[in-house]
């Protein structure tokens, strides 16, 4: 005898145990996971900066903090920070550096018009975002300067966009912004609540679940570390960008083009770091020649074609001077003299011997390998440099895009997010589960089926 209540337990039973053995246990996810790199990419508002640099308020912008220019209108902050969590798509993220935004100059030599928007981040959770700021900013009218820290500057809008995964990157492209109503009283009142702002896109490296690999640098520089210390140089890095304005104008829409580094050579940003420094430097003289490894590559539209490899610094009598391989139209230039800097005082301390971001000008020799597009004297983009002559020497940080970074990121027309390996259960899986799920369910309704058909005693 078979009766309904037990049969129906029975069916329950047995589909949750099911249901049990195929869904991820609780707390299969890991815990929160330390974002460890990456960079945000904003142009705050593209009509706000042809406004700044127009001819009603005749300003500009500077950037600090380490901050890029990328692509025709779009800031870059670099060194992402913060915590992910993959089970819940919790994201929460800092980034470093800033704009300085200033027009209408006054007589007295100071701006109507004073904003810098600096340090952003984001924080996502329950299927929104919001983006924070820090603001300096002279209200429009009164001229009083505020000063704020992590507004919530604006809205993020995620619809559709699922943040739960468990891979080792997190990615948002072209996600719509909206200026918040905190946003518009730090803005200084030049917007109102709801005005849609430039798309956010940002590219972050979450901690993987295992221990990286040591790289091949890595083990190059536990190699270097065990050279005796006979004054050469054992390592360094020299940091630049060549010039802000070409890298605008490679990734502008003039020549659409683009620039790859390779042979070891690194992206901050707003500068290229050519690494592994080898040479001498001389104490008493305080002369240095060192050679850095790493190249760059500037290709677009109009015959756009230059690299710059081999690079080589030499300082002596206060004076110093890039050098490096050009190749451009059809030919390579070797050891070229591209611009010169003046050096203070070159002298060591705590093992390194620095150069901090040393005005530069163009030489003839670097005019020629620009093509006469700039003229021999013209201001280049600052020359830092810093090499060590002890073992446990640091070399300064590098401004961290992430692993992703890229000097013009694709344009998506649609936001979408990214979060490798996702943590979901997979379409096939999720198939399995559904054709389980219906089995178990006919099996007991042909069960319950079966036992009202039966007679009763």
């Amino acid at each position: 005898m078979i009766r309904r209540a037990p049969l129906r337990v029975f069916a329950l039973a047995l589909f949750a145990g099911l249901l049990a053995a195929l869904l991820p246990a609780p707390g299969a996810h890991a815990a929160t996971r330390t974002v460890q790199g990456g960079r945000l990419d904003w142009g705050v508002k593209s009509s706000f900066q042809s406004y700044i640099t127009g001819p009603i308020a005749k300003g500009s912008y500077t950037l600090t903090g380490g901050a890029a220019t990328v692509g025709a209108s779009g800031f870059r902050f670099h060194s992402a920070s913060g915590g992910y969590d993959g089970s819940t798509g919790a994201f929460s993220s800092s980034f470093s550096g800033g704009v300085h935004f200033v027009g209408h100059k006054k007589d007295d030599g100071s701006h109507e018009l004073d904003m810098t928007i600096s340090n952003p981040s984001v924080r996502i959770a329950g299927g929104g975002g919001t983006l924070y700021v820090d603001v300096v900013s002279k209200a429009k009218g009164t001229g009083t300067v505020t000063s704020s820290r992590q507004v919530p500057f604006a809205s993020l809008s995620l619809g559709g966009i699922d943040m739960k995964g468990d891979g080792d990157a997190v990615t948002l492209d072209n996600v719509p912004a909206t200026l918040t109503s905190q946003g518009a009283k730090s803005f200084a009142g030049y917007y109102t609540a709801g005005t849609a702002l430039d798309p956010v896109s940002l590219s972050a490296d979450v901690e993987p679940k295992k221990k990286a690999e040591p790289s091949p640098s890595a083990t190059k520089d536990a190699k270097r570390a065990k050279r005796d210390d006979t004054g050469t140089v054992r390592d360094g890095a020299v940091d630049w960008g060549v010039r802000r304005t070409f890298r605008e104008y490679v990734t502008g829409d003039i020549a659409q083009g683009e620039w790859k580094l390779a042979d070891g050579a690194r992206d901050g940003g707003a500068l290229f770091r050519f690494p592994e420094g080898e040479g001498s430097y001389d104490r008493k003289k305080r002369t240095l020649d060192a050679e850095f490894t790493g190249s760059v590559r500037f290709t677009g539209k109009h015959g756009l074609d230059l690299k710059f490899a081999d690079v080589s610094v030499d300082v002596a009598d206060g004076k110093g001077t890039l050098r490096a391989d050009v190749t451009g139209e059809g030919r390579t230039r070797k050891d070229a003299a591209l611009v010169t800097f003046d050096v203070d005082e070159l002298t060591a301390k705590d093992g390194l011997v620095r150069v901090d971001e040393a005005p530069a000008k163009l030489t003839a020799a670097g005019a020629k390998a620009f093509g006469g597009m700039y003229r021999k004297g013209a201001a280049m983009d600052p020359v830092s440099l810093a090499v060590a002559l002890d073992a446990d020497a640091a070399l300064p940080a590098l401004p961290d895009l992430g692993s992703s970074a890229s000097p013009s990121p694709a344009a998506l027309k649609t936001k979408s997010a990214s979060v490798a390996d996702s943590s979901g259960l997979s379409a096939g899986a999720v198939s399995g589960i559904v054709a389980v799920v219906a089995l178990v369910l006919a099996a007991a309704g042909f069960l319950v089926l079966r036992s009202r058909r039966s007679p009763r005693p």
